[in-house]
């Protein structure tokens, strides 16, 4: 089960969050869904700056992070032979720990960036999130929770223990307070309770490193649970 597939099976007219849309993977195709507006969050100024470039009418960006304050925060981008690696861009992460223990990073370029709250923004017809930022993920929720609380979207989360240990507890936790039923896909539709990190999600905090466990499941889907046989109907 991939996130656009879930979003497309489970799609309402109204608001759509892409949070952390990078260059647009889905920013577009949920634009094109009819009577969906999709606004996009990118902090990264090299891929907002792209992003701009192809996005039509129906999508609004905003170039911030978002978190749990207001103010700015500082947005780190590593280097691998050279190339930066910007789906690893963090407002989370230490990559110069990272760097200290794994010398194939071999640079961190720093953004000065803006953070707002998702909750100042106001949305009240939010349909759907699609939340990627990289251990972030808990401010935020937290930063957001009003608006989760009120509008009960349909989300996709990417969760990683490599980006924020605990994370694959701490944040379904939280959005269980917020009212929603989680999920992963692993040959057909599975409970949270039967995600094991230590078995199905290994893999090194290093972006020089990819070696992972198998499975590997990072995709986390959660629902309203009025909405839970429908998205059990969803086939991958």
């Amino acid at each position: 089960m991939d996130e656009l597939t879930f979003h497309r099976a489970l799609f309402r007219p109204g608001t759509i969050l892409d949070i952390g849309a990078h260059d647009g993977l889905l920013t577009l195709p949920l634009a094109a869904l009819p009577g969906a507006r999709v606004v996009g969050f990118e902090p990264l100024p090299p891929a907002m700056a792209r992003l701009r470039a192809v996005v039509g009418s129906g999508v609004v960006l905003h170039d911030c992070a978002l978190g749990d304050a207001e103010g700015h925060c500082v947005l780190e981008v590593p280097s691998v032979n050279g190339i930066a690696q910007e789906q690893w861009a963090s407002i989370a992460k230490d990559y110069g720990a990272i760097r200290r223990a794994d010398p194939r990073v071999d640079g961190i370029a720093r953004y000065q960036v803006a953070q707002r709250r998702l909750d100042e923004f106001g949305f009240t017809d939010v349909t759907a999130i699609k939340l990627d930022v990289e251990g972030a993920e808990e401010e935020v929720i937290r930063g957001g929770s009003a608006t989760i609380r009120a509008c009960r979207p349909a989300m996709t989360v990417e969760i990683e223990e490599r980006h924020r240990p605990g994370s694959t507890r701490d944040v379904p936790a939280l959005l269980a307070d917020l009212g929603l039923v989680g999920f992963f896909w692993l040959d057909g539709w599975q409970p949270l309770a039967a995600f094991d990190a230590a078995r199905m999600q290994v893999a090194s905090p290093s972006p020089a490193e990819f070696s992972a466990s198998d499975p590997y499941v990072f995709i986390f889907y959660f629902v309203p649970p009025e909405r839970v046989p429908e998205l059990l109907a969803v086939a991958g």
